[in-house]
Formats: structure tokens, C-alpha cells, sequence
């Protein structure tokens, strides 16, 4: 498989609804980027309103939907300079800091660490209460104490970034693909639309 000219940006969506569809539009400001479904993903986009006929018309989506997680193989061939996963479920996290890879946005995380390409991972649960958006309304949850300790654990990954709020995310992302466009040798963030321009 050749290597492309120009690798693009993995975007992991986790069954979470937490600022999904600011993480959605953000994602759209982007080129070059391609969504990986969990299962638990693909049904939350439908609940929030996000069917796939719609996303396809901007993004390349992968779904889950073979067991050996087939698409990660294109992490060998360079065809990534990022993985992102926002918003990150609890359950995501978890595995993530586990090393367990049975969903496709896990095992991208993991391809990631083996292949040394930088990853920012949107947390859901990062406080002892919070708000987050449901289908219907905004709701109050209390994330448990595994949950905070393990999004905490996640911080010590290397070349992993933990952010805990949207304008994070945002800050993280434009400080990463500032740092590509070096690495690429470019001499400005040409691919970079309005939402994310420095």
C-alpha cells in the first residue's frame, strides 16, 4: 500500500452525545478527515439527529463492522498524522488506559501509540458533576470516581492529550495541526478553514 502524499486526520465518535455536535461542526471546519464509528457511535448519531447519509457528503466514515477492526492498517502506511476522539465516552476512556481495543475509536487509539502519532482524546467525564446534553434536553450527571481517576490516567499516556472542555479541544487541535504543517514543511496552515485558522 503506498504511502499517500499527504496523511489526514482520524476522528474517533464513541456512543457519548457530550458536545457532539460542536464536535461534529468542528470536525467539518476541517479537510482531510475521517471519521471512525464505534457501533455505540453510530446509534447516538442517529438518536442526536446525525444520520450517516448526511456526514458522508463531508467525511469518509469507517464503521465497525468487521472483528479484526480492518481500517487500522492504513496507520502502518502513514496515512494519519492524528487521531482524535471526541467526545470520548467513560467506557472509552477506560479501555483506552486498559489497553483493551474492541471498538474501532479504541483500536485507532491504539495503532496510534504504536505508530507514534500524536492523539487528543475529549473526555466526557472530567468533574464530580456536570451538564451534558441528552437527545431530548440537558441533563446533571455525577461521574464516579473510576471514571475521573481513569480520564486522570489517561494524562500520562506520551503523545496523548487529554482536554476536559470544548475550547480545549479546539486549542489542542489548532496547536496539533500548527505542528503538522511544520512537519509537512508547508509554510502556513493552508488546510486549515476559518474555525480553526490561527
Amino acid at each position: 500500500m503506498d504511502r499517500p502524499e499527504r496523511p489526514r486526520l482520524a476522528w474517533g465518535l464513541t456512543g457519548s452525545g457530550h458536545y457532539l455536535r460542536e464536535c461534529l461542526d468542528l470536525a467539518n471546519e476541517l479537510e482531510d478527515v475521517d471519521l471512525f464509528l464505534s457501533r455505540a457511535g453510530e446509534e447516538v448519531l442517529h438518536m442526536y439527529g446525525h444520520p450517516l447519509t448526511g456526514l458522508r457528503e463531508g467525511f469518509r466514515i469507517f464503521r465497525d463492522n468487521t472483528a479484526s477492526a480492518a481500517p487500522v492498517g492504513l496507520f502502518y502506511h502513514g496515512h494519519y498524522h492524528t487521531v482524535v476522539i471526541a467526545p470520548a465516552t467513560s467506557n472509552t476512556v477506560a479501555k483506552c488506559v486498559a489497553g483493551i481495543s474492541d471498538s474501532l475509536p479504541t483500536n485507532i487509539f491504539a495503532q496510534a501509540g504504536k505508530c507514534r502519532i500524536p492523539s487528543i482524546v475529549f473526555a466526557c467525564d472530567t468533574a464530580p458533576q456536570m451538564e451534558t446534553e441528552s437527545p431530548s434536553d440537558w441533563v446533571t450527571v455525577y461521574p464516579r470516581p473510576i471514571d475521573l481517576e481513569n480520564t486522570r490516567r489517561l494524562t500520562d499516556f506520551d503523545q496523548v492529550v487529554v482536554v476536559e472542555t470544548f475550547d480545549a479541544l479546539q486549542a489542542a487541535l489548532r496547536t496539533r495541526l500548527a505542528a503538522v504543517e511544520r512537519e509537512l514543511g508547508a509554510t502556513a496552515p493552508a488546510r486549515q478553514r476559518s474555525g480553526l485558522a490561527t
